[in-house]
């Protein structure tokens, strides 16, 4: 037994290697694209390893476009999207789980069928709407909306908020404290891996948008870091180091945010479909 214990172990560690390898590839062979000269990137057969290491097309490549100004768009439109996402998720959250109200649960099962109306359906409607309010080619349409929750983020944050025993709100009444008191003194104390949970989430969707500041933004100097990746793309056309060095430089926040908070993501979000 201890034998066969010890052979399923070895397979399935192998595979685990093996599939990790597999899904590292195109991040390393960005990696040492970017490092590359001119004369290596077409060589066949292809090279993994550059000869030299040519670390300046990384200032480069970030200079050769206004990065600068794109990050701080990026970081602007991410801080301001996950606030938001985290005040205005958390609350309605914590009126569906604690609060019983006529209608409640067909509103949260009208707030999940929303789930499944593809942001492609309700574009041209938030653009027009966007165009009334003249917020075109400004960072309000990409961070607003957030602040008005968003489905899935309240369906994880009423998940955990349900896990949490009644008695506390009980306790808290009979010493005085109001319902909002209730939530921001107790719930939000306790709700703080759900709550990196979302903001992780939100993080990750909002720096690696794409089609929301392609439809909203006109103004180079509004653009976000996917934007100026596009459009360097588009620029230099075949320049493939700058381009490599550009998608490395974007990709490595949220691969550093993610390894460090991956142990709420893996916690929370199995807890967060327990009970419901």
């Amino acid at each position: 037994m201890k034998t066969k214990r010890r052979i399923e172990k070895t397979t399935v560690y192998i595979l685990l290697i093996f599939f990790s390898l597999l899904f590292l590839a195109p991040f390393f062979w960005m990696l040492t694209t970017s490092l590359k000269s001119q004369h290596e990137l077409y060589l066949f057969p292809p090279k993994w390893i550059p000869s030299k290491f040519e670390w300046g097309n990384f200032k480069e490549a970030w200079m050769s476009q206004p990065f600068n100004q794109f990050f701080v768009n990026t970081v602007t439109v991410t801080v301001m999207s996950t606030i938001g996402q985290l005040i205005s998720s958390s609350l309605v959250a914590y009126g569906f789980a604690r609060f019983r109200f006529k209608g409640r649960d067909f509103l949260f099962i009208v707030l999940l069928a929303s789930m499944m109306i593809p942001w492609e359906v309700t574009m041209i409607p938030q653009y027009m709407e966007f165009n009334f309010l003249g917020w075109i080619n400004t960072l309000k349409p990409l961070f607003v909306p957030s602040w008005f929750g968003a489905p899935f983020y309240i369906f994880l944050m009423r998940q955990f908020i349900m896990s949490i025993p009644k008695e506390l709100d009980e306790a808290a009444r009979m010493d005085g404290a109001n319902p909002f008191q209730i939530y921001y003194k107790i719930y939000l104390p306790l709700m703080k891996p759900s709550l990196i949970l979302v903001a992780v989430f939100n993080i990750l969707t909002c720096w690696n948008d794409y089609l929301g500041p392609l439809v909203f933004l006109n103004d180079q100097s509004k653009y976000t870091l996917t934007l100026g990746l596009a459009q360097f793309k588009g620029m230099f056309g075949v320049d493939m180091e700058s381009i490599m060095a550009v998608t490395f430089l974007i990709s490595l926040p949220p691969l550093v945010l993610f390894f460090f908070a991956q142990r709420y993501i893996v916690e929370d979000s199995s807890r967060s479909g327990v009970k419901g």
